[in-house]
């Protein structure tokens, strides 16, 4: 049981050669692209109002400044959507359950973040690491506990991540194992484990939605600390 259960997060290989890059290229293929017409389709129109809604929420409390990452936060937005969406299908991978693809996300645009801030405004970056008013006993451990939480945003923003897509991930097999078990020896239980089953998919759409969310806002705020 424990093999099966955790087999799902293992990398997928054809002929020895792992298939995680091909799980990272092909959502982009599913985008619609937008026509030279004037009047565009119903998903063009979606996707922008989408689009337009999240940059507006993400980038008002930033100064003008912060505006220049709008392309690049939207776009990690719906990517991410997209990999923890398509993850929820049967028979497919899900990128976004391993650590060491999202700490790929989350480092780059962290230290990008910090080296803008450190570029910028030295002073008031390396101002975050001793809040004002601070005794001066207490200097050494509050520059070393606020230099700690500074290098362990990277590794909180993956392990948020990981940690709920996998969960839920677990917790839906656990459901499906217990329906099908449960079809021949107490049907009306396995129908009522089938509806359980179902709305806990719909959470999870839900959850595959607001964790990539959650994910850009939290980078958002770091960018906020250092623009």
């Amino acid at each position: 049981m424990t093999v099966s259960l955790f087999s799902q997060f293992l990398s997928p290989t054809l002929l020895g050669v792992p298939l995680v890059a091909l799980a990272l290229i092909l959502p982009w293929v599913l985008f619609p692209s937008p026509s030279s017409r004037w009047q565009g389709n119903r998903m063009l129109s979606v996707q922008g109002w989408f689009i337009n809604r999240f940059t507006q929420q993400i980038f008002m409390p930033l100064s003008l400044p912060g505006h220049k990452w709008a392309l690049a936060f939207t776009s990690l937005m719906v990517f991410l959507i997209t990999l923890n969406i398509l993850g929820l299908l049967p028979y497919t991978f899900t990128p976004t359950t391993q650590l060491s693809i999202n700490l790929a996300f989350a480092v780059p645009f962290w230290l990008a973040t910090v080296l803008i801030g450190m570029r910028n405004q030295i002073t008031a970056s390396l101002g975050h690491l001793l809040p004002e008013g601070t005794p001066t006993l207490l200097i050494p451990i509050l520059v070393i506990i606020e230099t700690i939480s500074l290098f362990i945003r990277p590794l909180a923003l993956g392990v948020r991540l990981t940690a709920n897509l996998t969960a839920g991930h677990l917790l839906m097999q656990l459901t499906s194992t217990a329906a099908f078990v449960l079809l021949h020896m107490m049907p009306m239980v396995s129908v009522l484990t089938g509806i359980l089953l179902l709305m806990l998919s719909l959470l999870e759409i839900a959850v595959a939605m607001i964790q990539a969310y959650v994910f850009v806002l939290l980078l958002s705020l770091y960018l906020q600390e250092n623009v």
